[in-house]
């Protein structure tokens, strides 16, 4: 490989790789490392029960097996401390000449330990715990093996007292190398562990009561579901477009038409769309559908799963995002669509044509598009005027038709249907509805759809024949809804950032050369 491109550091690892490989040292060994135990394990229990790692008969300490990565060392001269991160936590290492070289060669030690070996490489060491004159639980190393050379410095986090003051936090460093983002900063990993929570027991309490977790397609012939703009791709053999999924709504109620009572899905989608704190064009949505329930029992419902999830992600209902407290704490407030326009901007619009929503527009010097209809600047007056408002988890009910094409009709308010839209620290987290079963009026709301499409709306839905095909056949009264993921995730780890609670979120192509 050519070195043109590569920093000094890069450089000099590549040569202490090929030394390595003179002393008979293979980097990249395949073989199996047996681990014992983990850092965190070690400390807690050197702390609380330190005769499980000792001996009973001799009380002396049993030789335990440790693998990560190091961190930082201490050079000493003919001893060394050194930091090895594994995947929980971090522990001290210490490494002494005569220890790890009991012989007249000293290469092991002298060549390869304090030579050859940089932060960022991977090892395994056996030893035991003591504790250190100033109090540290450590492993007094026997021996170590090379497990994997690193080729790449790490950047430097300074640390003081085991805390870190100079974290890496440059968020283009940070999203795009998330390896090693992981890595300088552990406490990254925590997000990421809560997020895996928080999904565990939204699954465990949908299970419990009988859902069913199902798959449905990605690749799409047409993109339903969903107002908006899709990913396009080419299918070759079939010779035919196709699209990345926007949602999976139409696909898990076509199950309930099949005799599935309940069922769910964890699903990836992609909207062709713009990148901020709250949107990435690929995002987790759950879904759920449940035959014989209505929009009133899925408020019930949601409310306890997410109680529930909070509890099991922070141990308490109660969430610390940036400055405010937030309590996920059954039951939440509920308000209507057109009382919350109401009471944040003074118009009442529940009876005003589109011409009379504009001129609401124009008096609250919010943008109205031509090619918008009446569900459209409806939601841009939400949007702009109350949505930030509703910090506490808070439904918005009773939407208007215009803004909701495959919801039933509300059976007590004429021009509205039965939908709600779960609110919380000022944005949206969840859409659910008392769903349209009625395959003539859900023709005639995806026809209307069409003429907003004919209009320049790019995010109007497309016509879904064999969805309709599938109502024709009955579908049983039946509640939806669908959750952001990613954005409740935010709220349960306290990110503010939807880049922050994904792996690998979408960034700008990088052009790397070599």
């Amino acid at each position: 490989m050519s070195t043109q491109n590569l920093s000094e550091q890069e450089i000099i690892r590549r040569e202490k790789l090929v030394e390595l490989g003179k002393l008979g040292i293979d980097a990249y060994p395949a073989a199996l490392y047996p681990v014992t135990h983990h850092s965190v394990e070690i400390k807690k229990c050197w702390a609380e029960t330190p005769e499980k790692l000792k001996n009973p008969e001799t009380d002396q300490p049993i030789d335990i097996c440790i693998a990560g990565r190091i961190m930082s060392v201490r050079d000493m001269g003919k001893a060394n401390f050194a930091v090895l991160q594994d995947s929980v936590g971090k522990i001290q290492l210490y490494i002494k000449q005569d220890d790890i070289c009991p012989g007249e060669d000293k290469t092991l030690f002298q060549q390869v330990w304090k030579k050859l070996l940089d932060i960022g490489d991977i090892i395994g060491v056996k030893g035991y715990v003591f504790t250190t004159k100033t109090g540290e639980t450590s492993v007094h190393v026997k021996e170590f093996t090379l497990l994997t050379k690193s080729l790449h410095p790490l950047p430097i986090v300074k640390e003081k007292d085991g805390e870190a003051f100079d974290e890496v936090t440059d968020p283009e460093f940070r999203y795009r190398q998330r390896y090693a983002d992981l890595i300088v900063n552990p406490g990254v990993k925590e997000t990421f562990i809560k997020r895996t929570k928080m999904v565990n027991a939204i699954r465990e309490f949908l299970n419990e009561r009988g859902a069913l977790e199902v798959d449905t397609p990605v690749l799409q012939s047409i993109p339903g579901g969903a107002a908006a703009r899709p990913f396009t791709t080419h299918h070759n053999a079939l010779d035919v477009p196709m699209y990345m999924r926007i949602a999976n709504e139409l696909y898990l109620k076509r199950l309930i038409v099949g005799g599935f009572e309940w069922v769910y899905e964890f699903s990836r989608n992609f909207r062709n769309e713009g990148m901020d704190r709250t949107h990435n064009p690929e995002f987790t949505v759950l879904e759920f559908y449940v035959a014989y329930k209505d929009y009133e029992w899925m408020m019930d419902t949601t409310e306890l799963m997410l109680e529930k999830a909070a509890v099991a992600t922070n141990g308490t209902s109660k969430v610390l995002v940036g400055d405010k407290e937030i309590d996920f704490k059954a039951p939440y407030k509920r308000i209507t669509m057109y009382d919350a326009i109401k009471e944040h901007t003074g118009f009442d619009i529940s009876e005003m044509d589109e011409a009379g929503i504009r001129e609401v527009c124009k008096k609250l010097n919010i943008h109205a598009d031509e090619k918008w209809g009446k569900g459209k600047l409806i939601d841009e007056i939400f949007g702009e005027k109350c949505e930030a408002n509703y910090i506490q988890p808070t439904f918005i009910t009773d939407y208007p038709v215009e803004m909701s094409p495959l919801t039933k009709k509300h059976r007590s308010k004429p021009g509205l249907v039965e939908r709600f839209e779960l609110m919380c620290n000022g944005k949206e987290i969840a859409n659910a509805y008392s769903e349209l079963n009625d395959p003539l009026e859900q023709r005639e709301r995806f026809e209307e759809q069409v003429k907003l499409m004919e209009r320049g709306d790019d995010e109007a839905m497309f016509i879904d024949h064999d969805f309709l095909r599938a109502l024709e056949y009955g579908m049983p009264p039946t509640s939806g809804i669908g959750f952001g993921i990613d954005r409740i995730a935010m709220l349960l780890t306290n990110q503010h950032s939807i880049q922050d609670v994904l792996f690998f979120p979408m960034m700008r192509p990088e052009h790397i050369e070599g």
